[in-house]
C-alpha cells in the first residue's frame, strides 16, 4: 500500500499491533485538515476501531517547536484532573518508524465546530452551553495545581509574557523570508508595557472552540492541540480565546462563535471572572499580545506552506491567504499596542 505523506504504513501497522493488539485487518490513515501545524491523522482498522496520531510537519521544523514528548506528557498528566483530555496510547521517539517522533491517543467522538456552517447545525441553546462550557473548562485548567499533576517543572513560572515575546520574535525571525517591520515594532511596544503576572498556571496556548471536541449537549468532551502549552500567565489564554472570536484574527472569515447563541466577548470576560480567579483589568494588553503572537505563529505556518512541507495542503490561494492574514494581524497588534498606556 502506498504511504500517506508523513505516514509509513507498514511500520505503523507493526507499531500499533504491538501496543493495542488485535488489529483487525489493515490500518487506514486520514489527514485531519483542520490542523495548521503538527500533522494530525485519524487511524482506523477494518472494524472501525479509531485512534488519533500526531507528528510534526515534514521538514522545515524549528527546534523545540514540535515536541511530541512534551505534548504526550501534558495530556498524560491531566488524565486524572477535571480537564477533559483524550487517553494516550503511546509515544514513539524513534524517527525510523515514520520519519519523526509521534504519539497516539484514543479517538474522542463528538463535534468539532470549525466554521459558521458547522455551528449553524447546532441548536442555539446548545451553542450557548458550548460557549459557557469552554470558559468553565478554561478556568478549571488555569486552577489546576501544578505540583499535584506533576507539571511544576514544565516551564518557568514567572516572566511568561517576556519569555513569549522573546520566543515568538526569535521564531518569527527564523521562519520569515519577507520584510514585516510592524511585527518587530509591535514587539518593542509590548515588551515595554508588560503587566505584573498574577501567579502561574497551565497555559494551553491555543485554546478555542475548534481545538476542542464538544459533546452533542454542548459540554467539552476533550481539549486538543497542546503543542503550545507551558506554565505562566494564564490571562494569555483568555485573550487568545477572545481574539479568535474576532474575524480579523481568522483571515476575514466569520468565526463560528460569532453566530447567535455563543456568548459575546463581554460575556466571555464576565464568565471567566465568575469561574476563574484572576483579575481582567489589563486584558487589553493581553489582547494586543495575542494578535501579535498569532501573527508570529501564522507566519511560521505560512513559511511551511510556501516551502511545500504541509502535506497536500499547499494550494497557492491558501498560501497567499495565510500570508495576508499575517499582515492583517501584525497591523492590528501594532495599532492596539500603540494605544496602551506606558508603564502598564
Amino acid at each position: 500500500m502506498a504511504d500517506t505523506a508523513g505516514i509509513n504504513h507498514n511500520n505503523l501497522l507493526r507499531w500499533f499491533d504491538g501496543r493495542v493488539g488485535g488489529i483487525d485487518g489493515d490500518l487506514h490513515f486520514e489527514l485531519i485538515t483542520g490542523g495548521r501545524s503538527n500533522l494530525t491523522f485519524t487511524v482506523s482498522d477494518d472494524h472501525d476501531r479509531r485512534w488519533v496520531l500526531r507528528r510534526p510537519p515534514m521538514g522545515h521544523v524549528l527546534a523545540t517547536a514540535h515536541d511530541m514528548a512534551r505534548e504526550y506528557r501534558i495530556i498524560s498528566a491531566l488524565a486524572d484532573s477535571n480537564v477533559p483530555v483524550p487517553e494516550v496510547l503511546g509515544l514513539c521517539e524513534d524517527d525510523q518508524i515514520t520519519g519523526a517522533p509521534f504519539y497516539v491517543m484514543d479517538f474522542v467522538p463528538g463535534l468539532v465546530v470549525r466554521t459558521v456552517e458547522d455551528a449553524a447545525l447546532v441548536p442555539v441553546d446548545v451553542r450557548r452551553r458550548m460557549g459557557v462550557a469552554l470558559v468553565e473548562v478554561l478556568a478549571r485548567l488555569h486552577d489546576v495545581d501544578l505540583e499535584t499533576v506533576g507539571l511544576s517543572d514544565l516551564g518557568r513560572h514567572d516572566g511568561y509574557v517576556e519569555r513569549q515575546l522573546k520566543r515568538w520574535r526569535t521564531q518569527f525571525e527564523q521562519s520569515t523570508t519577507r520584510d514585516l517591520p510592524q511585527v518587530l515594532e509591535a514587539h518593542e511596544m509590548l515588551a515595554a508595557r508588560v503587566p505584573a503576572q498574577q501567579g502561574a498556571g497551565i497555559v494551553h496556548g491555543d485554546y478555542r472552540l475548534d481545538n476542542c471536541v464538544m459533546s452533542a449537549g454542548g459540554e467539552v468532551a476533550s481539549v486538543l492541540d497542546w503543542e503550545l502549552c507551558t506554565t505562566g500567565d494564564v490571562l494569555a489564554d483568555v485573550a487568545g480565546m477572545v481574539a479568535y472570536a474576532d474575524s480579523r484574527a481568522t483571515g476575514g472569515q466569520l468565526p463560528p462563535t460569532s453566530i447567535e447563541g455563543f456568548p459575546t466577548t463581554d460575556e466571555v470576560r464576565s464568565l471567566y471572572e465568575t469561574h476563574g480567579t484572576r483579575d481582567l483589568a489589563e486584558l487589553d494588553y493581553y489582547l494586543a499580545f495575542a494578535y501579535w503572537r498569532i501573527a508570529c505563529i501564522v507566519e511560521g505556518v505560512y513559511s511551511r506552506y510556501a516551502a511545500g512541507v504541509m502535506g497536500d495542503q499547499d494550494d497557492p490561494r491558501l498560501v497567499a491567504a495565510f500570508g495576508q492574514r499575517v499582515v492583517d494581524l501584525a497591523d492590528l497588534a501594532h495599532e492596539m499596542a500603540s494605544r496602551l498606556p506606558t508603564g502598564t
